[in-house]
């Protein structure tokens, strides 16, 4: 795979960008396309955010100068209009459509492709699996000559391995009929460009790895903005945290089941920040463990840094991620952190367990031995600061800009 370039190789003049995705929650992949939309903005682009909604806490803190375009699909019935403008797109797309609970980005092709043949910027990034089938199609409907680059952020096997949602599964082959015609495919972790290559069908060099925008202006000042919670307090036992959608991916019932075996032999407390479906089933294990007392779920919080750059520990307990922005938030906090050495990311981020143990997925007695462990060294945080800073804002917007303003080379279904 192509690695991630800390510089374009050569300068850019200004152009219209354009990043598209589903909305604005309080997602990883949200947060780093807001992100990223910032930091190409302040390179003096015209950056339009276009979104299938205009919803979620991130749109309240992007700069002035990027424009949203906000598509409004609530439905994903505006797919259907390829059916006559373009039948082979429709055929390849039929599979999901035909579905009752049809993905509603898919609803956003036709209002994508206006927007495409209204403004024609030079580029269109888009991320997520739907919104990456949905941006190669609308282009076929527009044929403005944008550029369309896809991001991939999800490590797409394990993701339909464990999928309960036929659609997740469902997108396997509209991904290998769709990503070859875009003229580049960006993954966030070589673990998630190695995987993309093979079920799109791509030669792996055809993949780019390029770390996510994670970093950037505001952060340290966020993660030193006050925190007014008894746990934190001088002399309280340490505090332990997790971040992310209560969702199965992310395996916080391990994360409590190691929490509560630390627990029986030394004081502690859990934080865990997020919201998601399995809250409930969450807040039931910690009672039948015997630790609610000990654990505190807060919800989604806008600034998670600050959590980060106080808590004693942090615990990645996901069983896959695509490159889990909550562990590199974590250690440029300066935060100590152990991690599942799960697909993807994790040993990326952690140089192979230089800057903190990786356990097995779902092994309760190796994470909470790690925990332990972890707790009991130096915090170290300088040097985990240093190595957070290299998933910065810059480093990222730099190499995209490589590939979106790069020399256009000829792409398979392009031509």
């Amino acid at each position: 795979m192509t690695a991630v370039e800390s510089r374009p190789s050569v300068a850019q003049a200004p152009a219209r960008l354009a990043l598209f995705i589903r909305s604005l929650k309080g997602n990883g992949a949200e947060r780093s396309m807001a992100n990223l939309a910032a930091a190409l903005s302040a390179r003096g682009h015209a950056v339009d955010l276009v979104l299938v909604r205009a919803s979620g806490p991130f749109l309240k803190q992007l700069p002035p100068d990027v424009r949203v375009i906000d598509l409004n699909v609530r439905t994903p019935f505006g797919a259907w209009t390829t059916a006559w403008r373009r039948p082979a797109t429709f055929r390849a797309l039929a599979p999901a459509l035909l579905d009752p609970r049809a993905p509603v980005t898919l609803g956003a092709i036709p209002g994508l492709a206006d927007y495409l043949r209204r403004e024609r910027p030079a580029a269109l990034l888009s991320a997520l699996d739907y919104g990456n089938i949905a941006a190669v199609a609308a282009e076929s409907l527009a044929r403005s000559g944008a550029r369309i680059v896809l991001s991939q952020r999800n490590h797409f096997s394990s993701d339909a391995d464990a999928a309960t949602d036929p659609r997740i599964r469902r997108a396997g082959p509209l991904i290998r009929a769709f990503y070859p015609r875009a003229d580049a495919v960006v993954a966030v972790s070589r673990g998630v460009a190695e995987d993309i290559a093979r079920v799109a069908g791509l030669p792996p060099e055809r993949v780019r790895t390029i770390y996510n925008a994670v970093v950037g202006p505001g952060f340290e000042q966020a993660a030193a903005a006050p925190l007014d919670h008894p746990w934190f307090a001088d002399g309280a036992p340490p505090v332990i945290l997790g971040v992310g959608k209560l969702k199965p991916q992310k395996d916080f019932p391990t994360l409590l089941r190691a929490f509560a075996r630390l627990r029986a032999e030394t004081p502690a407390r859990l934080v865990i920040l997020g919201e998601g479906p399995d809250r409930a089933a969450l807040e039931s294990l910690a009672r039948d463990l015997g630790i609610a007392a000990d654990v505190g779920f807060p919800g989604f919080q806008d600034n998670p840094f600050r959590w980060m750059a106080r808590a004693n520990l942090f615990v990645l307990s996901s069983a896959f991620e695509g490159l889990p922005g909550v562990l590199v938030q974590a250690i440029a906090c300066g935060c100590p952190v152990v991690a599942t050495d799960c697909p993807s990311g994790p040993r990326e981020i952690l140089e192979d367990g230089r800057h903190g143990p990786l356990v097995p997925v779902g092994d309760v007695d190796a994470m909470a031995e790690a925990m332990a462990r972890r707790l009991g060294e130096p915090r170290g945080s300088e040097a985990l600061k240093r190595r957070g800073a290299f998933f910065s804002w810059d480093t990222a917007a730099d190499a995209y800009l490589d590939v979106l303003l790069g020399p256009l080379a000829e792409a398979p279904g392009r031509a």
